[in-house]
């Protein structure tokens, strides 16, 4: 076939392929993998061989990389120093090294051990991201601590970029030392070359092209700097990525960070989507009947390890049990960024290709176990925490206190103003939140507040929830409040419940999920100000209370934004 065949025929797989994994909700990153399998070498059926493809493929780590050097400037890497920072690097660096001596003594040479601890070591932001949203977990403590290591591995992977071609290219220890110190010297005059080219010349610059009002200018002068960047570390003998993640970080610094994000995000995702093509060529069915015990104990290994590792830094950082080991079976999955960095030792020639087949396929085998992992979470982290960790104390104090007549689900901005406006009137409630700092402030406001999800059967049961009279959720996430609303009807159907509602379709959803009322934010701020702004021109309070109260009762259907209609032309 010729070229352009071929490449029509890679759009159609990938296209067949993607709508398919959208439909089911599957992580495109693994679409891509099978589009990969399917038109690679080592299936039956067409072949997809165009000498450039290679070369765009990498690309796609270049983009992937600009974009993370973006969301971590310098300022918010020193913002999140402590915690995240922290453990993110923590993380990283024990799972590398626990992985590495394990592999090393059962025979793998050092610096192979060394680059499967750094493979295994990634965990995939896309697949945890898209599994908590889904799950309604997304706002929970231990879902965006786990989200946020996450995103920060992509960051620690870095210096790996740096490291593993040098790998493949010393013998010795000696010269190893030599090339590793030459290395580091590069980057460090890498870093300092677009430092202050970024603070000497591309902010300046990217005023002047800004001034231009052109969108196609504004594009073209990002892949400017992108390319311009990726090729000055490649110059140095560093990878290509590095110098585009340097660029990111620079920029953003500047004013135009979010639309530099847009205007590069179409040649991200469609590179990116064939540097995992380019990865899925590289998996060989043929082998799988010879490797397949130690591809599994790859992915046992890259699992466990992971869990143990989180577990100990997490729970050392002052986090309860429950939430560490939540945390860590998020964190266990493994990564994209993994199969980047097991691309460049395979080039690098630092892994063999039959040991680079048992590794990826690991990391495959560990997406599909981790994708459970994350899904049950919070049952096999109930079991592994036991019942003497996980309900004691919450009972105990639930036992202190006499029935609340108000449950309150979340302590946030919402749920602190009812808890005031209840306790100046004497109503005795209890509010719960999964936030431990929220919990704390709210304790120290003198207000009954307790940890614990109030979509938790049990917590309901040892709260006594069904004497209560009322029922508030307040939770900002809707798919957690839907996940609590039914949750308080199926336990205790005769407590009314009302809830906050971001929007109209929000409180429409939670309605029929059983709540008596949902009041949309964004319609009753519309609703107060318009009663302030009556009340100023002087029409009577009680024809206002009566105006408001029929554009409820009719379901705010009478102040819902309809389109504007153009004129025709």
């Amino acid at each position: 076939m010729d070229h352009l065949v071929q490449i029509i025929l890679l759009l159609a797989v990938a296209v067949a392929v993607m709508v398919a994994f959208q439909r089911l909700h599957i992580p495109t990153s693994l679409g891509y993998l099978l589009v990969g399998l399917i038109l690679g070498p080592h299936t039956a059926g067409p072949t997809v061989h165009v000498p450039e493809f290679k070369v765009l493929a990498e690309f796609g780590v270049v983009f992937l990389l600009f974009s993370i050097g973006l969301s971590y400037s310098l300022p918010q890497l020193h913002a999140m120093r402590h915690q995240i920072l922290g453990l993110g690097t923590a993380q990283v660096v024990l799972t590398t090294a626990v992985v590495a001596v394990l592999l090393w003594l059962v025979g793998l040479s050092p610096v192979v051990a060394f680059v499967v601890g750094a493979v295994f070591a990634q965990s995939s932001s896309t697949i945890i991201g898209r599994q908590l949203a889904e799950q309604g977990e997304d706002a929970t403590p231990h879902g965006r601590l786990g989200l946020a290591i996450s995103v920060f591995q992509d960051v620690t992977a870095v210096p790996f970029l740096i490291l593993i071609p040098v790998l493949g290219a010393a013998s010795g220890m000696e010269a190893l030392a030599g090339e590793l110190a030459w290395a580091m010297a590069k980057a460090v005059l890498a870093f300092a070359l677009v430092f202050y080219a970024a603070r000497w010349a591309l902010r300046p610059f990217f005023h002047m092209v800004a001034e231009r009002r052109s969108a196609e200018l504004f594009t073209l002068t990002v892949l400017l700097v992108v390319l311009a960047a990726a090729w000055t570390t490649n110059r140095l003998g560093l990878s290509l990525a590095f110098g585009a993640f340097l660029a990111g970080m620079m920029l953003g610094e500047t004013e135009f960070r979010h639309q530099v994000e847009s205007s590069i995000r179409p040649f991200r995702d469609v590179l990116l989507g064939l540097f995992f093509i380019g990865i899925g060529m590289l998996i060989d069915p043929a082998s799988l009947p010879r490797i397949w015990h130690w591809a599994l104990l790859g992915a046992l290994l890259l699992l466990v390890s992971k869990i143990v590792v989180v577990v100990l830094i997490v729970r050392r950082s002052g986090m309860d049990a429950l939430a560490s080991w939540r945390t860590a079976l998020l964190l266990a999955v493994g990564g994209e960024f993994g199969f980047a960095l097991l691309a460049i030792a395979l080039d690098s020639s630092v892994i063999d290709p039959q040991t680079g087949q048992i590794v990826l396929n690991a990391v495959l085998f560990s997406l599909v176990g981790g994708v459970l992992l994350i899904r049950y979470n919070q049952a096999i982290g109930a079991r592994l925490t036991g019942p003497a960790a996980r309900t004691p104390p919450l009972t105990d104090l639930l036992a202190g206190l006499p029935p609340p007549q108000v449950l309150i689900g979340g302590y946030g901005r919402v749920g602190h103003a009812i808890a005031v406006l209840l306790k100046s009137s004497g109503v005795d409630f209890v509010a719960f939140d999964t936030d431990p700092k929220r919990v704390r402030q709210g304790q120290a406001d003198g207000h009954a507040v307790l940890y614990g999800d109030i979509a938790d059967p049990e917590l309901l049961t040892a709260a006594r929830a069904e004497q209560a009279s009322l029922a508030i959720v307040t939770v900002d996430a809707h798919a957690v409040a839907l996940r609590t609303v039914a949750a308080l009807r199926q336990h205790c159907p005769q407590v009314p419940v009302i809830a906050r509602a971001r929007d109209l379709e929000a409180s429409s959803a939670l309605i029929d999920a059983g709540a008596i009322h949902a009041y949309p934010e964004t319609i009753e701020a519309s609703l107060r100000l318009g009663a302030t702004a009556l009340r100023m021109l002087q029409i009577p309070t009680a024809d206002i209370d009566l105006m408001l109260k029929d554009i409820r009762d009719w379901d705010y259907q009478p102040v819902i934004e309809t389109p504007v209609k153009e004129d025709a032309k």
